[in-house]
């Protein structure tokens, strides 16, 4: 399928061609609506489309209030939708986020939450209070505590088909380590599941260490793959690893386990993998650029894993995966990334 690119200001992009026609790009506003498994689709002049946003779909450029006391933003393009301000969350950069009565999210860009801001009666930490009613603007994300609990995941395995499970390792790290070139490295694998991709670096010849929270996750790793002599296994909460672990490897290797914890905690992740890795060491992570407030699998934007990351790592490669599974195509982002000094 074809994608369209929507950079960080809302504007659409055919490759490295920024959209100018208003016509073209109503057109895929009007049409733009959300897949099964959290993608965005549009359907341009009889064909569809993956969306591909850096952010949220929709950019505000303004917010108002119309001539129906209706709340109203504007986005480039000169394109316009309704929203409901009790519907408004906020994000770990204190941004506005909302969904348009149609149901497609948008976030305000800083001057149109700044006119938001003088539009509303009062504003305070966690509300806002519009014509006398005080509005609550919780978290961005919906926490599930049950996700900090080794029994919830092994639940899982036991009792159904683990959705995150590609029984195989993921195409995206097939593809992309011939590119990098990798030396012989020191790899750990965060919530590594069943260890298929744990084992294809072993099987490239590196010395990986693969860490599950689930000791059902392990015992079925152990099973396909212990035979391999440079891969071992560990059973433990990723937030609690051993500290003499602490730069001890060249290569952090992410896949669904950002996804898994609660977004509260991806900052605290983010640093764990900073102290797992030796000086020059490097973070390859595909992580699920999707709009998906609950999980798991929690979703998340390029805009977040920029700002996550940009003070830890120094960006090698960013990109939307074309080598993903067809179920995932477009929807995974694939970051290899130095870790500053």
């Amino acid at each position: 399928m074809k994608s369209i690119q929507i950079d960080s200001e809302g504007y659409f992009k055919f490759g490295d061609t920024r959209v100018v026609d208003n016509l073209i790009a109503n057109e895929v506003f009007k049409s733009l609506h959300q897949g099964e498994t959290g993608e965005y689709l549009a359907r341009v002049q009889g064909e569809d489309y993956l969306v591909e946003a850096f952010d949220e779909p929709l950019v505000a450029k303004q917010v108002y209030k119309n001539n129906n006391n209706k709340w109203e933003i504007l986005m480039p393009y000169d394109f316009q939708e309704e929203f409901s301000a009790e519907k408004l969350t906020v994000d770990d950069w204190d941004r506005f986020h909302g969904v348009t009565n149609k149901g497609i999210p948008f976030v305000f860009s800083r001057e149109a939450q700044a006119e938001f801001f003088r539009l509303v009666d009062e504003l305070h930490d966690e509300s806002v209070t519009i014509d006398g009613k005080e509005i609550p603007v919780p978290y961005y994300y919906q926490p599930n505590p049950t996700v900090n609990k080794s029994d919830f995941w092994t639940n899982i395995y036991k009792t159904e088909e683990p959705g995150w499970d590609m029984k195989g390792p993921t195409p995206v790290l097939i593809n992309i380590l011939p590119k990098i070139k990798l030396t012989k490295q020191r790899v750990i694998v965060l919530g590594c599941g069943e260890g298929h991709d744990a084992a294809h670096f072993a099987q490239q010849g590196h010395i990986v260490t693969a860490v599950d929270f689930s000791e059902e996750a392990i015992s079925r790793a152990k099973k396909k793959y212990g035979y391999l002599p440079n891969l071992k296994f560990f059973c433990g909460d990723v937030f609690r690893l051993p500290e003499n672990w602490f730069q001890e490897f060249d290569i952090v290797f992410e896949h669904t386990c950002f996804c898994a914890v609660n977004p509260q905690r991806r900052n605290e992740l983010v640093k764990i993998w900073k102290n797992l890795l030796a000086p020059g060491g490097h973070l390859l992570g595909i992580f699920f650029a999707i709009n998906k407030i609950q999980g798991p699998p929690f979703g998340g934007s390029e805009y977040e894993m920029f700002h996550r990351l940009k003070k830890t790592f120094r960006f090698l490669v960013w990109e939307r995966s074309k080598d993903s599974h067809p179920r995932r195509l477009g929807r995974e982002l694939l970051v290899y990334a130095e870790k500053l000094d």
